[in-house]
């Protein structure tokens, strides 16, 4: 009846969905921007991070283009209460991934985390979602209890990276000896600079001997 009084509509193109449809229709899914590093030779978004931190894996599963279906789906997500999107797209990458023997040695999930502050205005971390459902995939735990973030910031979408990287965040690590010589996919929503999941696998690597991976939704 809920469907009948208010029509499930496709965050692309706004048309009705159909009853196995999840938030875009058949058609913007086939026509969304991939990028899928997961499934290219080439070093796509390894490449960000040379001479920053050392990178087993990288992958973003969208291309960000602004005014386009990806930023609409991205603003929904973190700014319309959209959180079912980031399960969307954990489920799509986790599928895909949980097929590549490289990403079978992954050892934990751990999100970039919000502030507090910003957490409880929110309601809930827009990469949560992603992370839970790759975790679930791969048959691995998700951990939000070991990277926190400690220093509220403004928005970080497009900030030069120096900027950003030079006291706009302060992340700590609890439970340090659980990520001794582990393999962590860490996860995010969209990379941009870099500088953020730079600051969040230097904090994670100090004094554990552990392994990063990276996979974020898009790649601007």
């Amino acid at each position: 009846m809920l469907n009948l009084l208010f029509p499930r509509a496709c965050i692309g193109c706004k048309s009705v969905l159909s009853g196995n449809e999840k938030i875009l229709c058949i058609s913007c899914r086939h026509s969304i921007p991939l990028v899928s590093h997961h499934k290219t030779t080439n070093l796509g978004m390894k490449q960000i991070f040379f001479g920053r931190f050392p990178v087993q894996q990288a992958t973003a599963l969208l291309l960000f283009q602004k005014k386009g279906i990806t930023q609409n789906l991205l603003h929904s997500l973190k700014y319309r209460g959209r959180k079912e999107i980031s399960s969307f797209f954990g489920k799509w990458l986790g599928e895909e991934l949980a097929e590549l023997e490289e990403y079978q040695n992954i050892d934990m999930i751990i999100p970039v985390p919000l502030h507090k502050i910003k957490l409880k205005k929110r309601g809930y971390n827009q990469v949560e979602g992603f992370g839970k459902e790759i975790a679930k995939a791969l048959n691995k735990p998700y951990r939000d209890d070991i990277l926190l973030k400690v220093t509220k910031s403004d928005s970080q979408v497009f900030k030069k990276r120096l900027t950003r990287f030079h006291g706009t965040h302060t992340f700590t690590v609890a439970h340090k000896e659980a990520l001794t010589e582990k393999h962590i996919l860490l996860v995010d929503d969209i990379v941009t600079t870099g500088a953020t999941l730079e600051q969040c696998a230097i904090k994670l690597l100090d004094g554990t001997q552990a392994k990063i991976s990276l996979a974020t939704i898009a790649i601007a």
